[in-house]
């Protein structure tokens, strides 16, 4: 079992559900990104996900999509990223921290750099373009202890599903609908059975994200899912009320 499993199990011993936030580095500043992300770390958001800007954010909608080409104004650098969030996580035991990258800026780098890079202090990697088929890809990360987080979409087969769950570890990623993130418009109330489907495939930790936006929406992962993913209704809630929207978003979606 990976730390990252582990820990997520034995937070959820006392809590209903675990919160997993979503920051975009370098907005709207770097500076700005460190002090929000370091916010709710502070709040006590057991997992936080830091999304390293691109400039074609294929799964990501409006919000996330306007935020990275306003980050990449900055000219952040994917190494001065992983630098700045390893040192959050280590400062901040009680929470685990992910990185978030499209795939094109982690073959610059290069997986061997990435994974000695990760290796210490960031718990899970999250890469919504890279297919399952192209896992091996991931080889240098499979040496460490970070989890390379799959995501599982409502259109998926069966046997899809089997496929993904017998490489992951760590957690898996449900998406709650097709679509990008920050589509509020589609009903929560379907995404029960969908996570009974997945259920049947894995004992790993089921988070849930695309669409989050309420308590309302939560309550309907009570039950069948581990972590509430939310991140564009963070980012609204900073555009319309800076630090003071995010404090309180905290609140209304924290167990």
């Amino acid at each position: 079992m990976s730390s990252l499993q582990q820990y997520i199990e034995n937070e959820r011993e006392a809590k209903s559900h675990l919160l997993m936030t979503h920051v975009v580095y370098g907005y709207p500043t770097i500076d700005k990104s460190l002090e929000i992300m370091q916010l709710m770390l502070d709040q006590g958001v057991e997992l936080l996900e830091v999304q390293f800007p691109f400039s074609d954010p294929v799964a990501d909608g409006p919000t996330i999509t306007t935020a990275c080409h306003y980050a990449l104004q900055q000219e952040p650098e994917l190494t001065q990223c992983i630098h700045a969030i390893s040192e959050l996580a280590q400062n901040n035991p009680a929470s685990r921290v992910l990185l978030m990258s499209y795939l094109n800026p982690l073959l610059q780098l290069g997986f061997a750099n990435l994974a000695s890079q990760l290796a210490e202090n960031i718990a899970g990697i999250i890469i919504p373009d890279l297919p399952i088929d192209h896992a091996s890809m991931l080889k240098p990360i499979h040496s460490t202890d970070v989890s390379p987080i799959w995501l599982i979409t409502p259109d998926m087969t069966d046997q899809r599903i089997r496929h993904i769950t017998e490489q992951a570890s760590g957690m898996l990623y449900c998406v709650s609908r097709s679509g990008v993130t920050g589509q509020t418009d589609a009903t929560m109330s379907g995404v029960q059975q969908y996570l009974a489907r997945v259920r049947q495939f894995t004992t790993l930790p089921l988070g849930v994200g695309f669409g989050i936006d309420s308590s309302e929406d939560i309550q309907h992962l009570k039950g069948h899912a581990d972590i509430a993913i939310a991140g564009s209704t963070f980012l609204n809630a900073f555009n319309r009320s800076g630090i003071s929207g995010i404090n309180s978003k905290l609140k209304a979606l924290s167990p």
